[in-house]
């Protein structure tokens, strides 16, 4: 690698993502909102997590808080986000997000000619969805009628594949219609899902202007999950690798390159400034949280054995619960619930040092208080095959 760029140590790199990501320490001046800020979106197909993810980096916070912001106060917004999966983003970053994932180009469609919409179809959809969850939150059945009955028969039909079932094909544009800004998740009707319109909660925003969305946004993760190629951008988002690395080249004298590793990558212009002391710390993260989903290479932070516990085949993050110690993953969990009680069982894989133990049993507690339970920790043996 050229000596004319700087050069980061992976030590220096995770020091860095540690602060960043509100992991060095629990943070006793942000919010729900300004975490979820921090990390360009917390992953939410499981919102139990969502609220571990969150609630773990604010200093005495619970999964109430949590839940409060997000269907009270209302400064968090459960959507279909990065790559079309559920996350919690901040209400009043809506005009930045929208005007980002409406504008990033798509893949072709994966359905057969049969099953597919045309764009003005799909059009029609979306406008339809945006006007009945104007004032309303409907479970999936009772949007899928209102849609029909908006659009016409051809929506209803019941095309698409999914699960023992069949969908109807107004349903491959819900993503679209969370990213352009009409459709995002209610509170769940007994244990039925709704949907409702985010502009209840954020009325008459603005999306920004595309290409400047874009831009923000991989400012935003530059600083959050720097230094970070193109490519790395692009799969977080699950965008086409030419678009980014077309963006990145029109972030000229905005951007800079550094050396990490060896691999050339990108920071924020003059964003090279590491802390001075190491990455510490013991954290426990559950499934698919930022710091692990975003983070790369792959291979320094899921060292060795790490990757083939830690990883499914392909090199996805966040199926997995993991320890993290000093910024590098070093072993997995799952917990347990039985009325207040919450059983954590943590398999290192390597044996742990008595300062990590101690660190372990205080992360433990941080854990069961966001649980608002009573955790129970046993250090499991050492994990030897891949997804043992």
């Amino acid at each position: 690698m050229s000596s004319g760029i700087p050069g980061l140590s992976w030590t220096e790199v995770s020091a860095r993502r540690l602060e960043r990501s509100r992991l060095a320490a629990p943070s006793d001046g942000d919010d729900a909102a300004s975490i979820a800020a921090a990390l360009c979106g917390v992953h939410a197909q499981v919102l139990s997590a969502a609220e571990l993810s969150v609630g773990t980096r604010i200093a005495g916070a619970t999964r109430a808080d949590v839940r409060d912001s997000l269907w009270e106060g209302r400064s968090l917004v459960k959507m279909f986000g990065p790559r079309g999966t559920v996350h919690l983003l901040p209400t009043n970053e809506l005009p930045l997000w929208i005007g980002a994932l409406s504008s990033i180009p798509t893949s072709a469609s994966p359905f057969p000619a049969h099953v597919r919409m045309t764009p003005e179809q799909t059009d029609e959809v979306v406008a339809a969805i945006g006007q009945v969850l104007a004032d309303a939150e409907l479970t999936i059945d009772e949007l899928s009628d209102a849609v029909v009955e908006a659009t016409g028969p051809w929506a209803g039909d019941l095309v698409m594949p999914a699960f023992q079932g069949m969908w109807p094909r107004w349903r491959q544009a819900m993503t679209l219609a969370s990213h352009r800004g009409v459709l995002c998740f209610a509170p769940n009707r007994g244990r039925k899902v709704t949907y409702t319109n985010p502009r209840r909660f954020l009325p008459a925003f603005e999306p920004l202007e595309g290409d400047a969305a874009q831009a923000e946004l991989a400012h935003r993760y530059l600083h959050a999950y720097g230094p970070a190629t193109a490519q790395n951008f692009a799969q977080w988002l699950n965008a086409p690798r030419g678009w980014a690395t077309e963006l990145f080249r029109s972030l000229e004298g905005k951007v800079e390159q550094v050396d990490l590793a060896g691999t050339a990558c990108w920071v924020n212009a003059g964003d090279t400034q590491m802390p001075a002391a190491p990455p510490r710390g013991v954290r426990l993260l559950p499934y698919f949280d930022a710091y692990v989903v975003a983070g790369r290479p792959r291979e320094l932070l899921f060292p060795g054995r790490a990757a083939d516990r830690a990883l499914v085949p392909s090199g996805q993050a966040g199926n997995y619960p993991v320890l993290l110690i000093d910024g590098t993953v070093a072993g997995v969990w799952h917990q347990r619930r039985s009325g207040r009680r919450i059983h954590l069982t943590v398999e290192p894989l390597e044996e742990l040092s008595t300062a990590h133990l101690g660190e372990l049993r205080e992360e433990a507690e941080r854990v069961g208080a966001v649980l608002e339970g009573r955790p129970e920790l046993t250090v499991g043996t050492v994990t030897t095959g891949p997804h043992a």
